[in-house]
């Protein structure tokens, strides 16, 4: 009996140590992110095979940023559009979120995942958003 409760509070402190604190996620925010798919109740709704208009977060030190809808250009720019969503980032219960607040209206997403190659967001609901890195459009087909 004290072997298996041994081996029990060794399997509790693996899996209690291998959380991801959603505080990394900040670092991975900030850049150019191209819609992939999106997924309701885990089955994939859409897929984008492509984007004429992508997110820009903009993440500042003080836990604030903007979202903004951009549009590549052949020549390696953007079209900005009027499009503009401030937002704060907030850890709550182990969780990531994005509140905007537009015209006096709070909405709030939470941020799965967060990394060099993979953004995952979702909303109240039930959308989940997975977004890849925006690779800049290639004019001189090389």
């Amino acid at each position: 009996m004290l072997r298996v409760n041994y081996l029990i509070l060794i399997i509790f402190i693996t899996i209690s140590g291998c959380t991801i604190n959603p505080e990394q996620y900040k670092e991975h925010i900030e850049g150019y992110w191209e819609i992939h798919h999106v997924e309701k109740n885990k089955k994939i709704i859409k897929e984008y095979t492509f984007n004429a208009a992508i997110d820009y977060f903009k993440v500042n030190s003080d836990n604030t940023g903007f979202r903004k809808k951009v549009s590549p250009i052949s020549v390696g720019t953007f079209i900005v559009s009027q499009h503009f969503s401030p937002f704060t980032l907030k850890t709550e219960n182990d969780s990531l979120n994005i509140y905007y607040k537009i015209n006096d209206v709070i909405t709030k997403e939470t941020i799965i995942k967060a990394s060099e190659s993979e953004l995952v967001i979702t909303n109240s609901r039930g959308f989940t958003y997975n977004y890849k890195p925006y690779k800049k459009l290639n004019s001189n087909n090389e």
